[in-house]
């Protein structure tokens, strides 16, 4: 595995560091935070202008990136800014609509790459909790389209989002994967309402009703009935980023803390000379690393067959939550009283660590997702008894 950035990886890390820093620092964010949308849509656009947005699609799709180490590389450095912008919904939305849209949904795409539209996910439903297939609402042909009805929830940026990628049952039970599409839903369709919220670490949600929200024929994505492998594929690609934002917000909560026990003086000394503070210290720096590998694992694997690729995600999402947890808890006590002031950035990198733990999966969820998984035969193992099986028959 070559763990070394290429030349046009490295130049936008430099660009993307270099920018989060001058442009996006502790204050901006926080006017950004309390701004009615949540985010700034001139700085959408400079994202966009810097390539940071294109570098999570491929070439066909617009981009020139769309590898697992790019948009690791990406997110890892919003963490490291604890930037606010709807970068998880361009990505998933736009991934759904890069394998099974048609040529009008693609040309969202476009305006997606470039910032100049809002694009999110609207698939999580109140009672789904973290299962994947498990889609209540329902889409049913009318005479020339479809008609939706039921209810999404935490839908990011819902209020700002120009469109929607929105997942609905047009066939089976409620909790098989078999029988869910995917429909593209612009902001402005009849039947859509919403209900806007702020969310606890910065940004906005929304709950998306859909009360026979109308849509044409061509609002399908992809085939009907058969919408959960590309909704499997898209939020694979936000677990990895998550993962890789929780470990951009982690190194700069761990880099901060040990900044402090450096400079904070007791009883004549720094604090960060005190043994026991260094052994806390020591066993934070060998979680990181862990999570750090594991979100390189993952990366790698994301264009893998899909059991190496969703158990590399969900080993990723379970180390991450795991250490996100236990580390903010860390350096807010290793700050003491002041860990707790909504002054300080650093209660705001730990709230924000909590928070990408709960979403797409906990760690419990994903950990007994990789067990699931790996109880499953491989893709050369039920190859290979299908093979032998039909050889079988022939004699």
């Amino acid at each position: 595995m070559n763990f070394e950035l290429t030349d046009e990886q490295r130049m936008l890390a430099d660009t993307l560091s270099r920018f989060v820093a001058e442009q996006y620092g502790f204050a901006t964010r926080e006017r950004i935070a309390s701004s009615p949308d949540g985010f700034d849509r001139a700085m959408w656009r400079r994202f966009g202008e810097l390539g940071a947005i294109g570098a999570l699609f491929s070439p066909e799709h617009g981009g020139f990136g769309g590898t697992g180490d790019d948009i690791a590389l990406v997110f890892e450095y919003l963490g490291a800014g604890l930037v606010l912008e709807p970068f998880l919904g361009a990505l998933i939305a736009g991934h759904a609509i890069a394998l099974d849209g048609n040529a009008e949904q693609r040309a969202w795409l476009a305006r997606i790459v470039d910032g100049e539209a809002v694009a999110a996910l609207a698939h999580g439903e109140p009672d789904s909790r973290y299962e994947l297939a498990r889609v209540a609402t329902t889409a049913t042909r009318t005479g020339d389209g479809w008609r939706l009805n039921g209810t999404k929830a935490v839908v990011l940026f819902g209020e700002a989002a120009d469109g929607y990628v929105v997942s609905a049952r047009t066939s089976g039970d409620v909790d098989a994967e078999p029988g869910i599409s995917l429909f593209w839903v612009p902001r402005d369709t009849e039947g859509l309402a919403l209900r806007g919220y702020a969310l606890i670490d910065g940004g906005r949600g929304a709950e998306l009703v859909l009360r026979d929200a109308t849509l044409p024929a061509d609002a399908l994505l992809g085939r009907q009935d058969g919408g959960f492998g590309t909704l499997e594929a898209a939020l694979g690609r936000g677990v990895l980023a998550l993962s890789a934002e929780a470990l951009g917000a982690m190194r700069t909560a761990f880099a901060s803390t040990l900044d402090y026990l450096r400079t904070r003086r007791q009883f004549g000394v720094p604090i960060g000379s005190f043994q026991a503070l260094q052994h806390r210290m020591a066993d934070l720096a060998i979680d990181l690393e862990q999570a750090r590998s594991a979100v390189i694992n993952a990366a790698a694997a994301l264009d893998a067959p899909r059991l190496v690729r969703e158990r590399a995600l969900s080993a990723a999402k379970y180390t991450v939550g795991r250490v996100g947890t236990h580390l903010s808890r860390e350096v807010v006590q290793l700050h003491g009283g002041i860990g707790m002031t909504w002054e300080l950035p650093l209660a705001h990198y730990a709230k924000r660590l909590v928070m990408i733990d709960h979403q797409l999966g906990d760690e419990d969820h994903h950990l007994a997702r990789y067990i699931a998984l790996g109880r499953e035969p491989s893709e050369t193992t039920a190859t290979s008894e299908t093979s032998e099986a039909a050889a079988s028959s022939t004699r």
